[in-house]
């Protein structure tokens, strides 16, 4: 597995995951074209802008574009912010084989060592139990629930939890 730059011909794929209900389950919803490739354009506006972001993960000999893992600041202004997040959205059929958790350890060790960051969070919907498992692997610690300001009153993924890791 290797973390690289994004490159034009990820996004046919990127369009397929995030098209894909199984990879959107606690998302509000599947991507369009439109969407995904307007994604694509602040990832790779982010990346040049700051030269850390959401990386580009390359599975060699499995998968030229299998999703991406990386560091970000949430879009949308969150109770515990300002925060450096750790996120990752990988194509199902990568799924189970420890790619997320691999690729978030490099990025975290990147955001504390390079970055100097002195905390990085992570969050998801509660039913979320995959995601949660990669943040207990990575060592980050349930701190909070909070309701997600951009999903709406009783929306079944508004309840969030958050985890936080400190810099070694």
């Amino acid at each position: 597995m290797k973390l690289r730059r994004w490159r034009a011909e990820d996004r046919p794929a990127f369009r397929r995951m995030n098209a894909d209900a199984r990879v959107m389950e606690f998302m509000p919803g599947p991507l369009s074209a439109e969407e995904t490739d307007a994604q694509a354009d602040r990832i790779a506006e982010d990346m040049a802008r700051q030269d850390w972001g959401l990386w580009a993960v390359e599975v060699p000999g499995v998968a030229e574009f299998g999703g991406y893992v990386g560091l970000k600041v949430p879009a949308v202004g969150l109770p515990f912010g300002p925060c450096v997040e750790v996120a990752w959205r990988l194509d199902a059929a990568l799924w189970g084989r420890g790619y997320a958790t691999e690729a978030a350890r490099v990025v975290l060790d990147d955001g504390f060592t390079r970055l100097g960051l002195a905390e990085i969070i992570s969050f998801t919907a509660l039913p979320n139990l995959r995601s949660r498992a990669v943040m207990e692997r990575l060592g980050m610690r349930e701190s909070d629930e909070f309701e997600h300001p951009l999903l709406p009153e009783g929306h079944w993924l508004r309840r969030h939890v958050l985890y936080r890791k400190t810099a070694p």
